[in-house]
């Protein structure tokens, strides 16, 4: 039975710090993280600041045995160490079980540069993140950073295994990044759907799309009664011909 407490399922992610530097407890720091982000707030400081703004029970409230947070230091020290995989896997799955097993959900997978991520100065790029959003739920499902030697449409693959399977499916949509043979297979094996643009610099397989829907469209005018009947009446012509014909050789 997954946890329906956040502050539970934090509880599984892993300490990275040894019993001597633990003043304040894992999961509360965690919980703190994910609310002050929520709330806008980008800088251990100003998360820090959430104290202030709210009283002393705040920290009660996430866990903390004091009315006191940890200093905006102790969080920058402490982040680097976090171990981030387990953490998503957390919250992956966390929200996967709070979503409504039998619906259809769409989910639109997409690639964006974090902001304020690139260092110009030492030429560092961006981080670059692909990520499985459920707009119904203005949720992340799934996510996972880019490599630099690489691109969406192959991340694309690594990001689908990772996105917990559920009853009612899925229908992935994307942009013209992701038109591709194995991506589109990925998603079927799945047993999910898939919506996808195609743009003009894929132009044989626009050309390929265009030519079935028109014979669809041709094929969804076509009548099997209205060709049966034409067919019968013109094997009854041609037996009241072959009659007459016959009549005048006798």
């Amino acid at each position: 039975m997954p946890p329906t407490c956040l502050l539970d399922a934090l509880a599984a992610v892993p300490d990275p710090r040894d019993d001597k530097g633990r003043s304040f407890p894992f999961a509360p720091i965690l919980a703190l993280l994910v609310v002050g982000i929520l709330l806008g707030r980008r800088s251990p400081g100003a998360i820090i600041q959430l104290a202030d703004d709210y009283g002393g029970d705040f920290a009660l409230l996430l866990g903390f045995p004091r009315r006191r947070l940890p200093t905006a230091s102790t969080l920058s020290k402490l982040l680097p160490r976090v171990d981030v995989r387990a953490l998503e896997a957390v919250l992956r799955k966390w929200i996967a079980a709070r979503l409504p097993p039998d619906d259809v959900l769409v989910v639109n997978m997409d690639g964006k540069c974090a902001r304020g991520s690139a260092d110009r100065a030492a030429q560092l790029p961006g981080v670059h993140l692909l990520a499985a959003f459920a707009p119904r739920f203005q949720a992340v499902l799934a996510q996972l950073r880019v490599d630099t030697k690489t691109n969406e449409y192959k991340a694309a693959l690594e990001l689908l295994n990772i996105l917990p399977p559920r009853p009612g499916g899925y229908i992935i949509t994307g942009d013209a990044m992701f038109t591709q043979a194995d991506v589109c297979q990925a998603v079927r094996d799945r047993g999910d759907d898939y919506v996808l643009v195609v743009k003009d610099n894929q132009h044989a397989l626009a050309v390929d799309i265009d030519a079935g829907l028109a014979f669809a469209a041709q094929a969804a005018t076509f009548s099997p009664r209205r060709a049966g009947a034409a067919e019968g009446t013109g094997a009854r012509s041609t037996v009241r011909a072959n009659d007459r014909e016959g009549a005048r050789a006798r």
